[in-house]
């Protein structure tokens, strides 16, 4: 990636002003034109949401980007539309206890809208915090009791494949934990045991931090700095790591994408939330600084390998090792290919890559040297997403961000005729991201609370 030290917040505001008209259109055209009996949507099919049986990972998006845009621009038909259907729909998520995933679906609802009401966008109604709050306390446990525990005495948060299988993606979905734990929540287990969530959120940061992301240390043959594996598998009969392994990426050896994505803004929002939380309430869990070190490697590697890995402009191919890429030459040296007949970009691991980038170029100071290659190449990114080809400016597409990628490996994505490979589709995870990553500059840009995931107590 060519980093621009020279953007600031400020420079993108026009982009972001066009960026949001767009986005309240595909909103509007998503709630017209959508049937919710079909399912979740997923992702386009020739501009058009479809639905993809594999788990109920999106609707939270779908619902939580009404949310945003209401936040942004003051939207009152896109904050009518997010509460209507939140309250409507997303009980089953709550309660889901067959998922991985519900940090995403009920924080991009349930807590967006709780924020909401705490800044004082929203009126204040007791009722509302009241069932916002016992929603996310529910999610919370429940995503809590999916555990596994490891032989040294750790644990993980399992995913759908399994007990044995921990996902990277989960790194983000643990804030569901933490928030509970603010919120004064507690997983009630056997003979009325209550199970700390922030213990088990903590848990769950080492076990990812120490097998989903490496270290150059020698690890493997495939070792390197930042390098990630989507899925860490375990002998659950004693809790032994065995190996790594992927679903969505090309291998377990290779870096899937989104996955690094995932845990760079994961890693990079959890180090903010640590700072909210006392050196009382670190210390029966190793202390403030064993967190932090852990946390920090783990942010550092992986933004370093995006930053090292990415094209000219920011934007990733959807695997690091992706079997035709060699087939580009140097395609680090010039700006991505959406187009190209060997592999696919997927836009949406920069858009949660960006987030990454910044959140964590924000923590470490954006001015410091330690963190202002972070926030650069975050602005570097985003810029690059709110512009074509990548944002979607076409009336009759249903998504905002463009060249995003679902499942590779599967063959799930269009390829439009006269492609080559899937390309000028959008995701919902994909067009939620990109929202978040604009409205945590646009805040800023506009003297706004700086966009967290907590302080919803």
């Amino acid at each position: 990636m060519k980093i621009d030290y020279t953007l600031a917040p400020a420079d993108l505001q026009g982009l972001l002003n066009d960026f949001w008209e767009l986005s309240a259109e595909k909103i509007r055209l998503i709630e017209q034109e959508y049937d919710l009996s079909q399912g979740s949507p997923v992702f386009t099919v020739d501009g058009k949401y479809s639905t993809r049986g594999w788990t109920e990972w999106t609707e939270g998006f779908c619902y939580g980007s009404g949310f945003l845009q209401y936040d942004a621009t003051g939207d009152a038909h896109a904050l009518d539309y997010a509460i209507r259907n939140t309250v409507s729909r997303m009980a089953s998520h709550v309660s889901h206890i067959g998922v991985h995933d519900h940090g995403f679906n009920n924080l991009s609802t349930y807590g967006n809208w709780l924020r909401l009401i705490k800044e004082g966008k929203i009126p204040a109604d007791e009722a509302r915090v009241d069932f916002c709050e016992l929603a996310i306390k529910a999610s919370s446990a429940v995503q809590a009791a999916r555990w596994s525990t490891t032989h040294e005495g750790g644990g993980y948060i399992y995913s759908f494949n399994g007990p044995q299988s921990l996902f990277v993606d989960t790194i983000r979905s643990c804030r569901i934990l933490m928030v509970g734990h603010q919120l004064g929540h507690s997983l009630m287990g056997e003979n009325d045991q209550p199970n700390n969530l922030l213990e088990r959120a903590l848990k769950h940061i080492e076990a990812t931090a120490k097998y989903a992301i490496y270290y150059g240390e020698g690890r493997d043959s495939y070792d390197e700095w930042g390098r990630t594996a989507h899925e860490s598998l375990f002998n659950v009969n004693d809790g032994r790591y065995r190996a790594p392994n992927a679903q969505q990426g090309y291998s377990g050896f290779t870096t899937w994408t989104r996955g690094l994505a995932w845990a760079m803004v994961g890693f990079a929002e959890e180090l903010e939330f640590l700072q909210t939380l006392s050196d009382e309430q670190l210390d029966p869990f190793g202390g403030r600084d064993k967190w932090v070190a852990i946390m920090e490697k783990a942010a550092k590697a992986t933004c370093d390998w995006y930053v090292e890995n990415t094209s000219l402009d920011g934007i990733t191919y959807w695997d690091g090792g992706a079997p035709q890429l060699h087939q580009l030459g140097d395609w680090r040296s010039r700006n991505a290919e959406p187009y190209n007949v060997y592999e696919p970009v997927d836009s949406s691991a920069s858009a949660i890559g960006a987030q990454g980038l910044l959140r964590l170029g924000n923590y470490l100071g954006t001015t410091t040297e330690r963190g202002k290659k972070y926030w650069h190449a975050g602005l570097t990114t985003l810029k690059s997403l709110l512009k074509e080809p990548y944002l979607s400016q076409n009336a009759e597409h249903q998504g905002l961000l463009l060249h995003s990628v679902y499942h590779q490996p599967n063959g799930w994505d269009n390829v439009p005729q006269g492609q080559s490979v899937a390309c000028d589709e959008s995701s919902m995870w994909g067009d939620y991201h990109f929202r978040e990553a604009a409205l945590l500059v646009h805040k800023m840009n506009k003297n706004e609370p700086y966009l967290t995931f907590y302080n919803l107590h």
